[in-house]
């Protein structure tokens, strides 16, 4: 039985052929309860249990799912199957196989693949940001829009970009902000910015880019190879003004007398429980987490990666905090995309990238469900938002006596009206133009329709996902069951507890075997 509940328990195991197209007939009945025909040729070809030609191998698996069907009863009669923890875990796999269908891993692993080989470099870059106010309609970017035109304007006639940036930034700081990047990594800005530096050709300068904070003037410096991450210990002589109360001359003589003392042999360990000052990491003998390009400040980054082998130790470096000494513990080249690949679904899914990664099922939905697009309406909703935000009173009171089609979808016309409602109801998007707002939640509002479309039509589509949620809630039982009655006792008890407690179900529930129709079906089998 233990090899029947494991076959039971492959769950992600590639289904066969499905069940013949016969009537739709019972198998056998267990305390009166019916077990249709299609689960128990769907179980046995699913786990290959059975040899239709073999009238000995069918009387035998006859048995094992009779029996199988028995324990799931008295399981049932003990009240298992109302426990809070099989409640959970059926629930839990339920929505798992559910979701399962309700994807496309393939296009989901082909969007996250993009994102990884992205981060085989980093962008160092500079960029001046001309900020729009937090809810942003058509008629209040252009003012914005011609201020950033008139500095790309001055940057392309050879004016230097961090003094003018500067300069704007030092007339008018609430509005205006100008900041040096120096590694720029994959998912770690607004993915429209992060789009232009990416693809921004190196030493060029953008025409204003337009994101949720305003509009950028970028222009990218060099693009530099990812050098994986390392991890090492330090040794820290603070200056004065990180509250260490020694000039720059006492510093750097502590500093010369510590790497002194290394070189003739002393433990690096030992030493920076002694004189460093930064006090979380000598307490751990100067070890400090892992780390890329870019989380460290430069100086300290550029002598922690120039060490090669594990137990270099640096000279003296200077940075803005002190005086350091770096021992190089272990480094390692970038994670691989399967090390990474589930964390980059995951951080995806939650944020904006989310359209990026499921593209793929959405596209494949709207064009199973007929989608068509109708940009004469859309657009006459793209012009309110020259005035207003889409969440607005005033919009929605403008755009509810709309009544033009908008999408056909699902053998349905949309007009604009029940798009401006559901904007009322699910105004879920984190864009701050109007524009940019109305597109991102009109894309979940034919996300919604489409897949509350596939939900209601999942189980007709793939007709054994009823089958898979039986044989899993069973199996919970059965396992649950079993391990009671016979696994939880001694081994050498094990096989006559077995068969006991067979013998007494066979005895206690009434089963009821349709011979005539099993034997129907392994005519059926043999004449394929």
């Amino acid at each position: 039985m233990k090899k029947l509940l494991c076959l039971l328990g492959c769950l992600w195991f590639c289904v066969g052929a499905n069940a013949e197209t016969l009537p739709d007939s019972i198998v056998m009945t267990v305390v009166g309860k019916p077990v249709p025909l299609s689960e128990f040729v769907f179980i046995a070809e699913k786990n290959g249990e059975i040899d239709w030609t073999d009238k000995k191998s069918v009387e035998n698996y006859v048995e094992l799912f009779k029996n199988f069907k028995l324990k799931v009863t008295e399981a049932e009669a003990l009240g298992l199957d109302q426990s809070a923890s099989f409640k959970d875990e059926f629930g839990g796999y339920r929505a798992q196989l559910i979701n399962s269908y309700m994807s496309d891993k393939e296009g989901e692993e082909a969007a996250a693949r993009a994102i990884y080989y992205r981060g085989d470099s980093t962008v160092e870059l500079t960029h001046i940001l001309f900020r729009l106010p937090q809810h942003t309609v058509s008629k209040d970017t252009l003012s914005v829009y011609e201020e950033a035109m008139d500095a790309y304007e001055r940057l392309m006639a050879g004016e230097d970009m961090e003094t003018l940036g500067k300069e704007l930034a030092g007339k008018d700081k609430e509005h205006i902000a100008w900041e040096y990047i120096r590694c720029l990594r994959p998912m770690r800005t607004v993915k429209v910015f992060e789009d232009a530096a990416y693809t921004l050709p190196v030493g060029e300068i953008s025409k204003p880019v337009r994101t949720k904070l305003g509009f950028h003037l970028i222009k990218v410096h060099s693009r530099k190879s990812d050098l994986g991450r390392v991890r090492v210990a330090h040794i820290l002589v603070a200056f004065e003004k990180d509250s260490i109360k020694r000039d720059s001359i006492a510093a750097l003589k502590r500093i010369k007398f510590v790497y002194s003392q290394l070189q003739d042999g002393a433990d690096f360990g030992k030493l920076a429980r002694e004189y460093s000052d930064d006090s979380t990491s000598a307490k751990k003998e100067g070890l400090l987490p892992w780390f890329s390009t870019g989380e460290m400040i430069l100086p300290f980054e550029q002598a922690a990666f120039a060490l090669k082998k594990k137990g270099d130790v640096s000279g003296v470096v200077k940075s803005r905090f002190g005086y350091h000494i770096i021992k190089l513990i272990d480094r390692k080249e970038r994670a691989t995309f399967d090390e990474e690949k589930e964390s980059l679904i995951r951080r995806m899914a939650q944020g904006e990238r989310n359209f990026e990664l499921y593209k793929a099922f959405d596209e494949r939905l709207k064009k199973e469900y007929g989608y068509v697009f109708y940009p004469e309406a859309y657009a006459e909703l793209q012009t309110l938002c020259d005035d207003y935000f889409p969440t607005d009173k005033i919009f929605y009171e403008k755009a509810k006596g709309m009544t033009r089609t908008l999408a056909h979808l699902n053998d349905l016309d949309i007009p604009q009206a029940e798009f401006a409602y559901y904007i009322q109801r699910c105004p879920f998007s984190t864009k701050t133009y109007a524009g940019d707002f109305m597109r991102e939640v009109y894309d979940l509002f034919v996300r919604d329709i489409v897949t509350a479309a596939e939900r209601k039509n999942l189980e007709i589509k793939h007709p054994e996902i009823p089958h898979l949620l039986q044989e899993y809630r069973d199996g919970i039982l059965l396992f649950e069951i079993s391990n009671r009655v016979v696994w939880s006792k001694p081994a050498a008890e094990q096989e006559a507890l077995e068969t006991k407690w067979v013998a007494d179900l066979n005895k206690k529930y009434p089963v009821v075997i349709n011979e005539a129709l099993l034997k129907k079906l392994s005519e059926k089998k043999k004449g394929k």
